[in-house]
């Protein structure tokens, strides 16, 4: 028998010295007591639980709700930067209708002068072409350049003294975003000379489109 075997006996004995109980029925309070006592701390330790499981799903609730404010304030200026993607551009080309209603207001007067006229519609392809060197458009003109399809959509190929295969007129520019092509340049291109040659439409003109 163990030294905790032996006593316990003697603790029933004293505990019922103590309260006029038999043994018997001083081990069962003894026994009474210990099982609230766990029953406590059970309790205790539940009570802790569920403030833990509140305060995790409060913030589960919080994060939840900054999420959902992130998404929206994200769609928001989503949208808004497609919506006003060319504000600052269309900025820029209020000077340019102005002074193209100046000029035409001039144009109405029987006082008109050709030569400020002109002035006028220099000043104002001065500022537009400006405003569009701000947001990196270029003008293409290759007169005198060698052809490039990439950049170039020939109309016509013309017999010619110089280096075939180059541009000899502009018809129409073309421009450039950066380095992407938004309009080939329409160009006529010079061919190899030969005997009862004109000028002939050019089929290297389709070469222009592989952008």
């Amino acid at each position: 028998m163990t030294n905790q075997e032996s006593a316990a006996p003697e603790a029933a004995e004293q505990a019922a010295d103590i309260t006029g109980q038999g043994p018997g029925e001083a081990a069962e309070v003894a026994a009474q007591g210990s099982a609230s006592g766990t029953v406590a701390e059970l309790q205790q330790a539940l009570v802790a639980a569920e403030q833990k499981v509140a305060e995790h799903y409060e913030q589960i609730l919080r994060g939840r709700a900054e999420l959902e404010n992130l998404r929206r304030r994200t769609e928001r200026e989503l949208a808004n930067a497609h919506k006003y993607a060319i504000e600052k551009f269309a900025m820029e080309l209020l000077p340019v209708r102005d002074s193209l209603k100046l000029g035409l207001a001039a144009v109405g007067e029987s006082s008109a002068d050709v030569a400020r006229l002109k002035e006028g519609m220099d000043l104002t392809l001065k500022i537009l072409t400006a405003a569009m060197a701000k947001f990196g458009i270029a003008e293409l003109n290759p007169a005198g350049d060698k052809f490039n399809p990439a950049l170039h959509q020939a109309v016509a190929v013309l017999p010619g003294d110089g280096d075939p295969n180059t541009v000899l007129t502009v018809h129409q520019h073309g421009y450039l975003l950066h380095d992407r092509l938004i309009r080939p340049a329409m160009v006529v291109v010079s061919g190899a000379r030969q005997a009862g040659d004109s000028a002939v439409p050019g089929n290297v003109g389709d070469a222009g489109q592989n952008t």
